[in-house]
């Protein structure tokens, strides 16, 4: 199906999307692009949980969407012979929903939890003995009958993963022995994922038109894999089917994605930012009413980036334009004393 919108970085991905992102997983940490450090770290961790026949000690993955929490999960548990179980904060809605997926983990098994900073509170106290001491306590029963029972559970790793390392009570946040903060990725990275997820979905592409793709790629291989997808789509339409330097920066310059891999989100942000308030300083919340995004979509998803890339700054009195942010949209003309 042709895309032909304007694409956010808060879109979700189709069905579609989703399978063309499992394809192109990788499954060991070798074969997985980028994050050298923690790769490096996670490499001494699994070996010496193997070398010991234990369960990896539980994992925190944590940074900004799209970074590939989700898939280093997988490899995790790939690279540690385990199998996985995943759900998500939000779905964990009661203490016995946490206690079927852990009755269900063999010994050494691992369960994923996305979103781990929006598990109810009650269920996540559950967790504390769980990830210490391996056990739960729970009640059995109502009323004069009710009875607490101890329910040991197997050694198993959790893996966890957010977007809100800072959303995390200190209690669950301290039962980690392994933190991994993912990072932004490098063009070059980038340009070796688009390069590599190509060769996976049969298309050509040259060196020019994949760095081309990664640099508007807003550092995210999950974006970087949906612009390649799109760009395809106006290769065959508009091209030879090969995409080339000028095929992807016309495709990318339709989607309204610019040099920088700003989408017209970010450009609304800073436009209204410099335009309605001569730059800042702006709380949140105000901008969020005059651009119509919620307030949690521009935390998440447009204001870690454009921090990043040095395009806003954060004060106690809200969000200040850059200079660089005038530039890019060639409004130098309004910056004030």
């Amino acid at each position: 199906m042709k895309d032909n919108q304007p694409i956010t970085s808060d879109q979700l991905l189709n069905e579609d999307e989703f399978s063309l992102e499992r394809t192109l997983r990788p499954q060991s940490l070798a074969d997985y692009l980028g994050q050298k450090k923690i790769k490096k770290e996670l490499a001494i961790y699994i070996e010496a949980a193997r070398q010991r026949e234990e369960a990896l000690d539980h994992v925190l993955l944590y940074g900004p969407p799209g970074l590939g929490k989700t898939t280093m999960a997988m490899v995790i548990a790939n690279e540690m012979g385990a199998d996985i179980r995943t759900t998500s904060g939000p779905a964990i809605e009661k203490p016995g929903d946490l206690v079927a997926l852990l009755n269900d983990l063999e010994p050494g098994g691992i369960l994923f939890i996305d979103e781990i900073h929006r598990m109810p509170r009650i269920a996540e106290e559950m967790l504390y003995s769980a990830m210490e001491d391996f056990y739960v306590d729970i009640i059995i029963g109502q009323g004069d009958t009710a009875h607490p029972v101890h329910f040991p559970l197997p050694p198993f790793t959790l893996i966890g993963a957010t977007t809100r390392a800072g959303s995390l009570s200190a209690p669950l946040r301290d039962r980690f022995g392994i933190l991994a903060h993912m990072e932004y990725y490098h063009k070059d990275e980038l340009k070796d994922i688009v390069l590599r997820s190509a060769n996976v979905i049969q298309t050509e592409v040259d060196l020019n038109g994949a760095y081309e793709i990664a640099r508007r790629s807003r550092g995210t291989p999950r974006i970087a894999n949906r612009l390649l997808k799109r760009v395809r789509d106006y290769a065959e339409v508009k091209g030879e089917g090969i995409v080339t330097e000028p095929i992807a920066a016309l495709a990318l310059d339709l989607l309204r994605v610019d040099h920088e891999g700003l989408d017209i989100v970010d450009q609304k942000f800073l436009s209204t930012l410099i335009k309605l308030y001569n730059g800042g300083p702006v709380g949140l919340n105000t901008l969020s009413a005059n651009i119509g995004e919620e307030v949690d979509t521009i935390e998440d998803m447009v204001e870690p980036y454009l921090l990043q890339e040095g395009f806003i700054q954060r004060t106690s009195r809200g969000r200040m334009a850059t200079p660089k942010a005038y530039e890019h949209l060639e409004l130098t003309h309004l910056i004030t004393d």
